[in-house]
């Protein structure tokens, strides 16, 4: 353990943290004594000391060099309670900074028991209550918070969020309302406000509540767009018209509200204006499958009455204004801006009342893999079943999940279970191809690869893959012939040009043309180091080892650590004479090597030149 070779430990408080802390009006009187003996708690944690005091006498023990007392001499020093409380907060943090949820909510518990009287440590339980999906301890906590300090407001937006999830929506909205007797300028109150009236049939009241909202904050594009959507549930579609055109001014591209207004064009009969903005909105987004599929109903599809009734019912539910389509939209902003454990807690928020929302289940997943909870966003993707949009999604990002632990076999599970539901999707199949490669498994990939050209001939890039993947499986020939396809379909495809370059280089055949192939590469991409290093060879090849020598070591100034253009470097100083050079960089590629015959190679050159120092790790 590293603290066991060190006499002491020096442990630095992060003013943010204390910061944080002191945000609570509970929490300033308590902390400001206690900083100095938390660093010694803490210290002691540290060190490896196990707890933080004695089970009999509450005292923090330590050995002196006379045997007597601790701390040298000292009498025992007793820690206070709120000295605990910090240390136990402090580890919470460290822990949420580690991505480990259970630990830091055993020590948010613990920070709450030591000071029960601190209203910003029960909110901060509380959270993490929400996140394991434990709402009505989180509740608890959030009511005890608001006991402490009635004036605190994050309490009383968690608690009336986790009111919505449960079905209280009385309680919701009287804690909204207080919130704005507290704070008249919390937006997040005016829309949440605003959706529990809509909810609840209060079109009037929740109008007036967003008309607030944008009087506040003339900008509030969720304000206009949310005003829209009530009007439009009250049908009142002039008012809604004017909202909406509002939001898009502050948002033209804005994909909510092109789609509320195309079903409020149906809603009023006006077919041809609604296919317009359908249109447009496939423009912004080609793959969108609810406008293609509304696009479809509105060109001819089914004209029976049943099928007129379902429609009906599906544009009313489109525009239905609800708090858990408030709280998901919200949500995805956050996520947006990174801010990823909020996000967490307002999809957690929305699951609690809809349980099967498999969209907001996907969106969990998503905020859990980029806070590194992997296991958590797995079970999230894991929960989407195939009738769901998103379970072609879920098995991709399952996919990632899998292939970044190196779990191909997974991957390769999760990426099928996509196909069999999308079976020509070339996307999905790159996908496929890469993990096959990445196994090496190159009969699979090549037979995969096979398929995507069979489905569009025409496409340089796959022509390209499949090429790259014969000249892995030793196939030069079949690699040449694709080499050659994808260049003829595309002859700006520098890829290509530099692969099949490179590929004569490699062989010291078609050097000339090899030559020409690799410059019109670097005519496209001229800073490209991997494409010089193939000029470089080329001349190697061609014995004009000053001129390779001139591109290599350009090539790995602008690579910088690639193993094969260093050795490539080494080989050229070598045959110009400078063996000190050629030695220097075949050690250097040694240390980055990571293939077995390049390690065995370099050795062999390296002992070629006479005493040499072996790198530790080959």
């Amino acid at each position: 353990m590293r603290a066991a070779r060190h006499q002491s430990v020096t442990v630095r408080i992060d003013s943010a943290i204390i910061r944080s802390v002191l945000k609570s009006s509970q929490a300033a009187p308590a902390i400001l004594g206690i900083v100095i003996a938390t660093a010694a708690a803490l210290a002691f944690g540290a060190a490896g000391c196990g707890a933080l005091g004695s089970r009999s006498g509450g005292m923090v023990e330590a050995l002196s060099a006379d045997g007597g007392h601790p701390f040298g001499g000292a009498e025992p020093v007793e820690i206070p309670p709120s000295a605990r409380a910090m240390g136990a907060y402090l580890q919470a943090e460290v822990a949420a900074e580690n991505g480990d949820r259970k630990r830091a909510m055993e020590e948010y518990e613990n920070a709450v028991k030591y000071d029960p009287h601190n209203a910003a440590l029960h909110v901060e339980l509380a959270t993490l209550y929400v996140r394991d999906g434990r709402l009505p301890d989180a509740l608890e906590q959030c009511d005890e918070a608001i006991a402490l300090d009635p004036a605190y407001v994050r309490p009383r937006l968690l608690a009336a969020g986790i009111d919505t999830a449960s079905g209280d929506d009385k309680s919701a909205i009287a804690q909204y309302q207080q919130v704005l007797k507290l704070e008249p300028a919390n937006q997040e109150a005016f829309l949440f406000l605003g959706t529990l009236y809509a909810k609840n049939g209060d079109y009037k009241d929740a109008e007036d509540t967003f008309k607030q909202l944008i009087a506040l904050d003339p900008g509030s594009f969720l304000g206009y767009y949310y005003a829209g959507r009530v009007t439009t549930e009250a049908q009142n579609y002039p008012a809604a018209e004017t909202y909406y055109k509002k939001a898009l001014d502050l948002n033209p591209q804005s994909q909510l509200v092109l789609m509320d207004m195309a079903v409020l064009r149906e809603l009023e009969n006006r077919p041809k204006e609604a296919i317009e903005l359908y249109q447009k909105i496939l423009q912004l987004d080609p793959k969108n499958d609810e406008v293609r599929k509304r696009l479809a109903e509105l060109y001819g599809g089914d004209k029976s009455v049943d099928a007129a009734v379902s429609r009906e019912l599906s544009r009313q539910e489109r525009l239905e204004t609800t708090p858990a389509d408030t709280r998901t939209k919200i949500g995805l902003l956050l996520f947006e801006r990174g801010d990823f454990d909020r996000a967490a807690t307002e999809f957690n928020l929305v699951l609690g009342s809809e349980p099967k929302n498999y969209r907001v289940h996907y969106y969990l997943g998503t905020v859990y893999s980029e806070l590194g909870e992997n296991d958590r966003a797995r079970r999230e993707f894991e929960s989407i079943p195939e009738s769901s949009g998103h379970y072609v999604e879920a098995r991709l990002q399952l996919a990632y999940l899998n292939d970044k632990r190196n779990d191909y076999d997974a991957a390769i599970a999760n990426l099928k279970q996509a196909l069999a539901v999308k079976p020509n999707d070339t996307e999905i199949m790159s996908y496929l191809v890469g993990v096959y490669q990445e196994k090496k498994d190159y009969p699979d990939a090549i037979a995969l690869a096979q398929r995507m050209v069979a489905l569009e001939p025409r496409n340089d890039k796959f022509h390209f893959t499949l090429g790259a993947l014969y000249d892995e499986d030793k196939q030069k020939d079949k690699s040449v012939a694709e080499m050659r396809k994808a260049i003829e379909l595309n002859p700006s495809n520098a890829p290509a040009l530099n692969y099949l370059g490179y590929t004569y280089a490699e062989a010291g055949t078609n050097l000339n043309e090899a030559e020409k192939l690799i410059k019109r590469a670097l005519v496209i991409e001229p800073d490209d180091g991997y494409y010089v290093d193939s000029l470089g060879w080329v001349y190697y090849q061609k014995g004009e080892y000053q001129r390779a020598v001139d591109q290599l070591e350009r090539a790995v100034n602008l690579t910088g650590s690639d193993p094969t253009i260093t050795e490539h470097l080494g080989d050229a100083y070598r045959r110009i004479g400078k063996r000190l050079d050629a030695r220097h960089e075949y050690q250097d590629a040694l240390k980055k090597a990571q293939d077995a015959d390049q390690i065995h190679r370099l050795h062999d050159k390296l002992a070629a030149l006479g005493g040499y120092e072996q790198h530790a790790e080959h």
